[in-house]
């Protein structure tokens, strides 16, 4: 008996062995054949991804500046620019305006070194503002179309100077009213509260529009966002026979916290309340489009976008839209902003400037409406593929 169960013993543990023996083999042989074929998955996926990537490397289009110049898309031009100029009453006045570093409020006869300039780096539009004493402000703004004032003597003057240049006229009567609005006042009984008077406000704007063009503007740009301006302005400059007259609309002009400066600029601060009635809200983009279409419908020979950077959806939106030109103002206080962030070291201001107004084009605006413009313009003469 002792002799069976010592060969059952030794047949059980060689059995037990050979067993393991062959497990462990197994296991092995398995475990070298898994991670040999996932080495060579790896290996396999590594070597797919590298050739399809050579088929896909944009890093090859900007690896020098000469190619990066060739497939530039979009280019900046300095017939594009329009340059916006402050001209007041007086003699020998150029007075920096403090929040617009750079930027002067001109008497018309100090206009003939700013329209040299601007011949000499090549900016062919210029877009003017009006600024007149308080004393000479009244509640319907009537020195908006009066043949002395500052814009209208400043258009007679560059015309004479160069007859070339393209000359817009700003139309709005928030600087000539007494109480800084864009249009007429008038009060409404039932809510018992002072409101503008859309429809009293359009023979106002017609008769600026109509003195300007007189004096000898190349087109008119009403910024007062009054409901059916530009059909009346159409039909009131074809009837005094200035067919030939543009219009650049201020289609979309937001009520924006960007006005800041120009306001100090001008003096056109509203004396109470707030222009949210008319300048449309910043929340809405389909609003915008509306007023887009129905001021190419009324004869709008150009829209505008104002502000410019803010608003760059609205700016690709209008080109979609649009069979004519689109204009993006970008306004003082982007213009302040980049000046004051510059100033302390913080920006390259060339290169944001530029990148600034690429973006406002690259989003299908065509002319630019910026207090950079002479600075551009320098800067494209230096470095033309900019």
């Amino acid at each position: 008996m002792k002799n069976t169960a010592d060969h059952n013993s030794t047949i059980n543990h060689n059995s037990t062995t050979d067993h393991n023996s062959t497990v462990n083999h197994n296991s092995t042989t398995d475990h070298n054949s898994t991670v040999n074929h996932n080495s060579t998955t790896a290996r396999s996926f590594h070597q797919h991804q590298s050739q399809k990537s050579l088929l896909e490397r944009p890093r090859r289009l900007r690896q020098s500046p000469a190619i990066r110049r060739a497939v530039r898309e979009t280019r900046l031009n300095v017939s594009s620019l329009i340059y916006p100029v402050f001209v007041r009453y007086g003699q020998g006045i150029r007075e920096e305006i403090p929040s617009m570093p750079g930027v002067y409020r001109y008497s018309v006869d100090m206009l003939r070194p700013v329209i040299e300039e601007m011949l000499l780096v090549g900016v062919e539009q210029v877009l003017l503002f009006g600024i007149i004493e308080d004393t000479a402000k009244d509640s319907v703004g009537s020195s908006a179309w009066d043949d002395r004032t500052p814009v209208q003597q400043a258009i007679r003057l560059i015309k004479s100077i160069a007859p070339e240049l393209i000359v817009w006229a700003d139309i709005c009567l928030c600087e000539y009213t007494d109480h800084g609005h864009c249009g007429l006042l008038c009060h409404n009984d039932i809510c018992d509260r002072t409101e503008i008077d859309n429809d009293s406000t359009l023979d106002c704007l017609a008769r600026a529009a109509l003195s300007c063009a007189a004096a000898g503007a190349d087109g008119v740009a009403p910024s007062d966002m009054m409901d059916g301006r530009i059909g009346w302005l159409r039909q009131s400059l074809d009837q005094a026979g200035y067919t030939d007259r543009l219009i650049m609309a201020y289609s979309a002009k937001f009520a924006s916290a960007f006005y800041g400066p120009f306001r100090d600029a001008a003096g056109s601060a509203p004396s109470f309340g707030d222009r949210r009635s008319y300048q449309m809200d910043p929340a809405n983009g389909r609003e915008a489009i509306r007023e887009l279409r129905l001021d190419l419908e009324e004869g709008a020979d150009i829209v505008m976008v104002k502000p410019a950077v803010p608003y760059q959806d609205i700016i690709r939106q209008a080109a979609d839209i649009s069979d004519r030109p689109v204009a993006a103002y970008h306004v003082s206080g982007e213009y302040s902003m980049i000046k004051a962030a510059a100033r302390n070291g913080w920006i390259d201001e060339k290169r944001v400037v530029l990148e600034s107004l690429l973006a406002s084009q690259r989003a299908g605006a065509s002319m630019l409406i910026t207090y950079h413009a002479l600075n551009v313009a320098r800067w494209l003469v230096q470095q033309p593929d900019l």
